[in-house]
């Protein structure tokens, strides 16, 4: 468990339901991304959100002991993965548990509650898990899902039965459509999109196929906000330098998911002790891929600043992903790849200058 704050607001974050603080309104999903589609179910428990009408249509809040007592609006999830349980395979993730609490906290949630998922809670039937989970442990005097929400055992119970399961304990269950990105075409018309059709809802998965395919632009526009990589400047063969592009080598967690190799246009911030502390801010490009030019052996990820120079190492930096350049290749000689860059960082700088 773990108490996150920055000035003022916090995130308190527990893996055990009997350290939650009670009584809550609840939203359920995986919100991997915490993505616009996420947002949506997130925005009913909001304290924004709550009305003194919301509140006395609550019985399980009238049943509280006071008229007063606060209800902490709580994002519960599930830890780890239920595909990672079941599949056995590791996952990498949109956003790693401290981007998720970052994101969070940005959208004024005040609690994340883990539920460890594993033999015990995979077996509750969804009247058990409404009964023990929502009800007993976590107090929920409401509820807030995704309209393609499923719980309980082989995932048989689904949005519209955990609104009529919840209704027995006066608890009110909001059933969020989902959202489609019919509205949130892709800007970059120089690729193909992946999402077109106004039918295809926002999704991780369909995040995660933007990314994979360098449509930056869209994948943002779908996050609401720019795909981030964070990591620690580590030492690396300083072949950059001799070229006259230092790059910054970055340590990226192993749960992090990458999107497709190649060069991108990006925004850099240092960052203190926590992810909303940031220091200094600069533009650049990035290379993620196995440097193939230099025969290089594993994937590496390095940023080139613009107009900067001085030391990284130990340092934390965000990385917000802008727009995608082009695809990682191996070059003839270390001239031509000093050529190709110079070209990536004045195609990157000409990007920037026309969002100004």
């Amino acid at each position: 468990m773990v108490n996150l704050s920055q000035n003022g607001c916090s995130v308190w974050v527990t893996s055990s339901t009997e350290l939650a603080l009670t009584p809550t309104f609840v939203a359920l999903g995986k919100f991997d991304g915490v993505h616009l589609g996420h947002q949506r179910v997130i925005q009913p428990i909001l304290p924004a959100m709550r009305t003194q009408e919301d509140v006395g249509n609550s019985s399980a809040f009238a049943s509280l002991s006071t008229p007063s007592s606060h209800v902490y609006s709580t994002v519960v999830t599930f830890d780890p993965h239920p595909q990672e349980f079941f599949t056995g395979q590791r996952r990498t993730w949109l956003t790693p548990l401290d981007e998720k609490i970052h994101a969070l906290r940005s959208l004024l949630v005040e609690q994340l509650v883990l539920l460890p998922f594993g033999k015990e809670l995979s077996a509750l039937t969804p009247e058990q898990f409404v009964e023990k989970i929502l009800v007993q442990q976590l107090q929920a005097a409401r509820i807030s899902v995704g309209q393609d929400f499923c719980f309980g055992s082989n995932r048989t119970g689904t949005a519209a039965d955990l609104q009529l399961l919840a209704a027995k304990y006066g608890i009110p269950v909001t059933i969020v459509p989902l959202e489609t990105c019919g509205s949130h075409e892709s800007t970059d018309s120089s690729r193909p999109s992946v999402a077109s059709s106004q039918e295809t809802r926002i999704s991780t998965s369909l995040i995660r196929q933007l990314l994979q395919s360098g449509d930056i632009q869209q994948a943002n526009q779908l996050l609401g906000r720019a795909y981030t990589l964070i990591g620690t400047v580590v030492k690396g063969q300083q072949l950059g330098r001799t070229i006259g592009f230092p790059t910054a080598n970055l340590e990226i967690p192993k749960d992090k998911f990458l999107p497709c190799q190649g060069v991108y246009a990006v925004r850099v911030f240092t960052i203190g002790e926590t992810l909303d502390t940031f220091e200094d801010s600069y533009l650049g490009v990035m290379n993620i891929g196995h440097r193939p030019t230099v025969n290089g052996m594993s994937e590496s990820v390095e940023v080139h600043l613009f107009d900067w120079s001085g030391d990284l190492y130990g340092k934390k930096l965000v990385v917000q992903l802008e727009r995608f350049l082009r695809p990682e290749q191996k070059f003839s000689s270390l001239e031509a790849l000093k050529t190709q860059i110079q070209q990536d960082c004045a195609v990157a700088r000409a990007f920037f200058s026309a969002e100004c």
